[in-house]
């Protein structure tokens, strides 16, 4: 539930000027270098927290539009670089808590009849966690019981993240890769930024801000939901995030098999003793050139992205040719998967994000939401100098994931705040205070991780 922001709280914020000063000078340096390293995002409309050094994509803005097809002129420009898919709009399903995203998870796998793709940042180690699993064992023995299994099962997650600890992601999975090795993959995305020295001297934790992997893409044959949540029990339970389920659109999931496939490929391949390494042919991350990685590993992912672009732009113009037919499932929506993997060099993700930001005016209205209130400098500059109207929501410091966190990380949400108060003291400025709004997730006993 938003309610409006308190700018009171955000002034007379309970810590100090010095301290305020000092840390958050701190942690904007973290999150920016946090940000410029940080690993992939794959979602249906563009996050928050990519950093934007590229220039926009050029403009070619109609003066008007209405309708799916006035949209689509609109947007058009997005089908030149990413695949845009047309989908029916009834297949498009908003889950609304964690609960329902985690029962939605289980049915479906126990219904998967040819594959089940899991990307994660991390799988958690609790009871839930182990439940999803249990779940996922026992739809690999029923497929056993064909003389020719189909079902496959493929999880891609964070390296540094699922290797913490030792009892981790790894050591949950490792069972069922042992017992189905045939069916089972388990990819392990390591950042080609954590090498050498650094790689040796950073700390488990630590090393986790240097660069993780972070799609969040669950698909259970031809339906996909896209979440910005992990597979840890927080995610099940208490904490709020966003859940798009389309159900059926073979064409949409292929598409994100695909592309978790290519990532999964450049990246380590966990075995059934628990040892890890690369598919042939592949460059290793960083026992490896960099260089060499980065090249290996954009080919490979953007000739996904490529071939589904061109795929779809043809499919589109032998449609536009076909007489109008009598369909009563219209595909009414248009999908634009974004990708941003800037370590190997794609920007895809932060230069539709400024050009649509740039070319919203007037008579738009521009919803953002983050946990966290960090937009970088290029973000904010074009939300001050917008005509659209911004609604923008985050998390209060109550729903914080770190508050109440033990010491400097228990000051974070605090920081937030902070920044949040700085971004506010110039929209009144400018006057802008009946064009951009903030607004506060507060809920007790939840936190708050949307994006």
């Amino acid at each position: 539930m938003a309610a409006p922001m308190t700018w009171k709280r955000l002034v007379f914020s309970a810590y100090t000027p010095a301290f305020s000063w000092v840390f958050t000078r701190i942690t904007d340096r973290f999150f920016r270098t946090h940000e410029r390293r940080r690993g992939s995002a794959v979602l249906l409309l563009a996050p928050l927290l990519a950093e934007a050094d590229s220039a926009p994509l050029a403009s070619s803005r109609p003066p008007g539009f209405t309708g799916v097809e006035g949209l689509h002129s609109r947007f058009h420009w997005m089908a030149d670089h990413v695949p845009a898919f047309r989908v029916p709009g009834g297949r498009i399903h908003i889950l609304h808590s964690p609960d329902e995203f985690y029962q939605a998870m289980k049915a479906r796998i126990k219904t998967a009849k040819s594959r089940v793709v899991m990307a994660s940042l991390y799988l958690g180690t609790g009871p839930l966690e182990q439940d999803l699993v249990d779940c996922m064992e026992k739809a690999l023995e029923h497929s056993q019981e064909d003389h020719a299994p189909d079902l496959k099962v493929s999880f891609l997650l964070d390296y540094t993240r699922g290797s913490r600890g030792k009892h981790n992601s790894r050591t949950m999975l490792l069972p069922l890769l042992q017992r189905f090795p045939e069916q089972m993959r388990v990819s392990l995305y390591h950042t080609p930024d954590l090498r050498g020295l650094l790689r040796l001297l950073v700390p488990e934790r630590f090393n986790e801000t240097i660069g993780v992997q972070h799609i969040k893409a669950y698909l259970f044959d031809n339906s996909l939901i896209i979440s910005g949540a992990n597979l840890s029990d927080s995610y099940f339970t208490n904490r709020q995030d966003r859940y798009v389920l389309l159900e059926d659109c073979a064409e949409v999931a292929d598409f994100f098999a695909d592309l978790v496939g290519a990532v999964g490929d450049v990246s380590l391949q966990l075995q059934p003793d628990d040892s890890v390494h690369m598919m042939e042919g592949m460059v290793h991350p960083y026992k490896g050139k960099r260089a060499d990685f980065s090249a290996l590993a954009q080919r490979r992912i953007m000739e996904v992205v490529n071939t589904a672009r061109v795929r779809q732009n043809m499919l589109e113009e032998e449609c536009s040719e076909l007489p109008d037919s009598d369909e009563t499932v219209p595909n009414d929506t248009w999908i634009f998967p974004l990708l941003q993997m800037k370590p190997l060099g794609i920007h895809l993700d932060e230069q539709v994000t400024k050009r649509l930001l740039i070319e919203a005016g007037g008579d738009s209205v521009v919803y953002l939401t983050s946990g966290y209130f960090n937009l970088t400098r290029t973000y904010m500059q074009l939300v001050l100098g917008a005509a659209a109207d911004y609604q923008i929501l985050m998390a209060s410091p109550e729903v914080n994931g770190f508050f109440g966190a033990k010491g400097v990380a228990g000051a974070i949400p605090e920081a937030y705040v902070h920044l949040a108060r700085q971004f506010y003291n110039k929209v009144c400025q400018l006057g802008q205070q009946s064009r951009v709004h903030l607004h506060e997730y507060h809920r007790p006993d939840w936190t708050f991780h949307a994006k």
